[in-house]
């Protein structure tokens, strides 16, 4: 199974989780759940409140919508977020995923609740059967694997 739920501390918000918008869209619409102000030059975390969950083969990537740079001069930094299996309901965070973005544009930019900044899809993923020893579970949220 995979899908959305939202994550501790957001629950009672009113917010939709995501959702794909037509038959063969591949990516579910990410939005924020509260209004946000990037200036120029500025990253910040965009809150979505949901979390994912997926099967022990998938991985959920997050790519900026089309319409981010055009409309916006905002993209994500990273260029693709990467959400693992078990970030979903880590001690640190519960598996809350945020959407970082960048303003690469001259003038602030305001985005309000509800505004779909990113577009997320389930993918499956192979590993090599070779040398792939690895025994160690997440015990943290956003960039605990490099800790």
């Amino acid at each position: 199974m995979r899908g959305f739920r939202k994550a501790k501390g957001f629950e009672d918000l009113d917010f939709e989780l995501p959702k794909r918008s037509t038959l063969h869209s591949a990516g579910y619409d990410i939005a924020i759940i509260e209004d946000m102000e990037i200036g120029p030059g500025e990253i910040k975390a965009g809150i979505t409140g949901i979390k994912v969950f997926m099967m022990d083969d998938e991985v959920f990537k997050m790519y900026p919508r089309s319409s981010l740079p055009r409309n916006y001069s905002l993209t994500i930094p990273n260029n693709v977020g990467i959400i693992d299996k078990d970030y979903f309901g880590n001690e640190e965070n519960d598996g809350a995923v945020s959407v970082t973005l960048h303003n690469f544009g001259t003038k602030k930019v305001f985005l309000q609740k509800g505004e779909r900044v990113a577009q997320g899809i389930f993918q499956k993923y192979l590993i090599s059967p070779f040398e792939d020893e690895v025994t160690s579970i997440r015990n943290g949220g956003f960039g605990s694997t490099g800790k």
